[in-house]
């Protein structure tokens, strides 16, 4: 950095102001793409381990092993085998959503009080339309909070994939040119992007939640949540 030099230059953002769209954009693609498969993995194995304790654990161990390993580690191990390319980039960001997700996920599943399912069975629901009509919205706000916290976790490791190339973009790329080139505003500008990314994730998946199941605004414990869904049963055929 120069003497003269000012920390955030106002001129150069300015006159980079499509590139630095582009590149936010492609920083929430990879994020956003890594969440998504991140999620249906994660569904599936919850789903597998749902009412089995001696599967879901050695699911959330193996995730926590992963989730402990360095994450440039992980992307600079996956290199020899898969190049650089896109593969490398996700595989890691799936990977460390795992934990998070898969927890957040089996203990929405595990939330619904046996007075309620047995409501449920009573009112002659199948296994399927007990799972749809009251296991899975009282599950929803412990599966949003899981993405929630699996999101802002990602958005930040998504920096960390410039550093095996520049081939993926991002915000993170203004990061290390900043730092090489002795430009801060690169610094601040990819910094600062990142952050609002992650708040504004946090912000839209909170708003979600809502929507999906507004009674959990005022009751956030899941007896309430059983009430609201047991109340939306009807028998079957009636």
């Amino acid at each position: 950095m120069l003497a003269d030099q000012p920390l955030l230059d106002l001129g150069w953002i300015g006159a980079h102001a499509g590139d630095i769209a582009l590149r936010t954009l492609q920083h929430l693609g990879l994020g956003a793409m890594a969440l998504a498969v991140g999620f249906a993995v994660a569904f599936a194995l919850a789903m597998m381990a749902a009412g089995r304790p001696r599967l879901l654990a050695p699911l959330i161990t193996g995730a926590g092993v992963v989730y402990t390993i360095p994450s440039l580690a992980l992307f600079a191990a996956l290199v020899p085998f898969t190049g650089l390319s896109l593969l490398t980039a996700e595989i890691p960001l799936v990977l460390y959503t795992q934990l998070v997700l898969i927890r957040g996920i089996s203990a929405g599943f595990a939330a619904a009080p046996p007075e309620v399912l047995e409501a449920a069975d009573g009112l002659g629901y199948t296994r399927r339309q007990r799972f749809l009509a009251v296991e899975l919205p009282i599950a929803i706000p412990l599966i949003v909070a899981a993405v929630r916290l699996a999101s802002v976790s990602t958005i930040g490791l998504v920096m960390v994939v410039t550093l095996i190339g520049n081939n993926f973009g991002g915000l993170g790329l203004y990061i290390k040119e900043g730092i090489a080139s002795f430009f801060p505003t690169k610094v601040y500008v990819g910094a600062a992007l990142s952050v609002s990314l992650a708040l504004a994730s946090d912000f839209a998946l909170a708003r979600l939640e809502r929507r999906l199941a507004p009674w959990a605004e005022s009751h956030r414990d899941v007896q309430p949540g059983a009430s609201a869904a047991l109340a939306g049963l009807d028998p079957i055929g009636a």
